[in-house]
This record gives structure tokens, C-alpha cells and sequence, in this order.
């Protein structure tokens, strides 16, 4: 078993992703393919994003693609997940936080027992009407009820632990893991939730009242959604994909997953870092060297 602080020559590993005949990224891909095996056991190969076999024991997955591809490999591992090194060949690398040219680095430092394993919060979506489970899904970054033709307000319910918490009006609601927090939920306004937190945050899209704002609350709660009155085509959407069309008598429960997502985290990388190369903070401050003197002025 892959373990921090310990040697761990030639682990096994499987490799995922999803790109294969991208003409860019596949020659690329195929490259450092041939030189992690001179370093690892390779004992599978999912590159065409096809559900991991059962049967495959290893010690970790290496995942190529971008932030897309890391949440298509949770869904290729299903109930069999393994720590995960995300190699990002996408474009903003939030989970695929491992440059292709520090791959191998990264992985000499997984061999030397230098990395943290982190696991997150995933989520179960179960889909019911009348106590009967229409569909069920495991969620990574959020589940979503999202507005559809004619567009109008909708209302929905949240229920917390089985109490009424808050009737929204509004364009639609998120419910989104710590993973999650930076990606469809920070783009409507919610907070940024450190990763590795047990935490969940609940978020209206455009609500009619300003007074409504995102909740965070534990990961452990059990958080239902009915949508009173929904359009049309208003959708269940889990982690960018449309699982079904809502109707009136559905009722979405959303609990804490008995499985996490776990991720390898080696030296040089951290959260904070991630943060401040991906969304630029503090970029134009510090690119004005007027500005700096005004703050250690202000500070004195």
C-alpha cells in the first residue's frame, strides 16, 4: 500500500484520462507514458475513459487532462478509488495541479515517500419520487438544479436533516463539496472552501431576495431539494453532467458519500499557492511598485 514517509519503490499504478485523440495533447501524453513506466509498474490503462475494472489492484492512479478529467476519473474508479496525481494537460488545473514537465519529479518524490495524501468529500445524489430511487449518482464537485425553458423563477425547498431551512426564489440552487467550492459555486457568488475541509455549501443561483445568502454547513447533514413549480426543462445537473428533468413529485437527496476522493499532494505544491497563481491574487498589486510603497507607508 502507497504510504507517506516510507520508500515505496516501483509502486503500481493505473493511468486515466479522456483526451486520447486530442492531436495536441496526445503525442504528448504518449511520451511521458513510455517514462513513467521506466519508473512504475503500469497495471492498467483507461486512457479512453472506460470504468476501471474491478479486478485492478494498485497503489495510486495518475490521471491526465485537466479539472474535467480528475472528475471523470472519480466516476472511472466508482466504488474502487485510488489516490489520484492529477498531471494537467487542461487549461486551469485547480485538481490537476502537476505541471506534465514535473511529473516525474513528482512521482520520485511519491517513490521516496515525500507527499500527503489528502482525502475530500464526496457527495451520494439519489433522485426519488414516492421513496423510489429514480437515479443515483456520486458527486465530486456539486449537484446542481438548474433552470430551463421559460426561465422564470423557481422555488425551491431545502430541507436540513429533515427541517425546512429555507425556501428560495431563484434561478437555481447548488450544493457543492469543498473541491467543488471553486468552480460552478465561486462563479455564483459563494465562498471558497478550503478542500480538505468536511464541509458542504449550499448557494442559490441569482436569488430574488438579497438577504439569501450560501450556507456552509457540515458534511455530515443530509440536505433535500424539492423544486415547487419548476420549469419546464429544469434539470438535476451533477458535476456538469444532466443526470434528468425535475418534476414536481421528485425529491433529491443529497447525503455525505461512504467513499472519499483522495489526492496526492507532493512537495512544492499547496493550496494557497494554487489560489494565487489560478486566480491571480494580489497579481496587480504587487506588479505596482507605487502601490507597495502606499502599504508599507500605511503599515508604519
Amino acid at each position: 500500500m502507497l504510504s507517506p514517509g516510507k520508500s515505496n519503490k516501483r509502486p503500481r499504478v493505473i493511468l486515466l484520462g479522456s483526451q486520447p485523440d486530442n492531436p495536441t495533447i496526445a503525442p504528448l501524453v504518449r511520451s511521458l507514458v513510455e517514462e513513467i513506466k521506466a519508473h512504475l509498474r503500469v497495471v492498467g490503462e483507461f486512457l479512453d475513459g472506460s470504468p476501471v475494472k474491478s479486478k485492478t489492484t494498485a497503489d495510486f492512479a495518475i490521471v491526465f487532462g485537466g479539472d474535467g478529467s480528475i472528475l471523470r476519473s472519480a466516476r472511472q474508479m466508482g466504488k474502487y478509488q485510488l489516490p489520484v496525481l492529477g498531471v494537467n494537460f487542461g487549461k486551469l488545473g485547480f485538481l490537476a495541479d502537476v505541471q506534465p514537465g514535473n511529473a516525474l519529479d513528482a512521482i520520485a518524490s511519491i517513490e521516496a515517500g515525500d507527499f500527503r495524501i489528502i482525502d475530500h468529500v464526496m457527495l451520494q445524489c439519489d433522485v426519488s419520487v414516492d421513496s423510489k430511487v429514480l437515479h443515483q449518482v456520486t458527486a465530486l464537485n456539486e449537484v446542481a438544479v438548474l433552470s430551463g425553458p421559460p426561465f422564470r423563477l423557481q422555488q425551491i425547498d431545502l430541507y436540513v436533516d429533515g427541517q425546512l431551512a429555507a425556501s428560495y426564489q431563484c434561478d437555481g440552487l447548488i450544493v457543492s463539496t469543498p473541491v467543488g467550492s471553486t468552480a460552478h459555486n465561486l462563479s455564483a457568488g459563494g465562498p471558497i472552501v478550503r478542500k480538505d475541509l468536511e464541509a458542504v455549501v449550499v448557494s442559490p443561483i441569482s436569488p430574488h431576495t438579497l438577504t439569501v445568502r450560501p450556507l456552509v454547513e457540515t458534511a455530515d447533514r443530509v440536505f433535500e431539494l424539492v423544486a415547487n413549480h419548476a420549469n419546464e426543462k429544469a434539470s438535476l445537473v451533477v458535476d456538469g453532467n444532466v443526470i434528468c428533468e425535475l418534476g414536481l413529485e421528485q425529491r433529491i437527496r443529497i447525503a455525505r458519500s461512504k467513499t472519499n476522493f483522495s489526492m496526492i499532494e507532493v512537495a512544492g505544491n499547496n493550496y494557497y499557492q494554487t489560489l494565487r497563481d489560478k486566480l491571480g491574487w494580489g497579481k496587480g498589486f504587487s506588479a505596482n511598485p507605487a502601490l507597495r510603497r502606499g502599504a508599507k507607508k500605511r503599515k508604519t
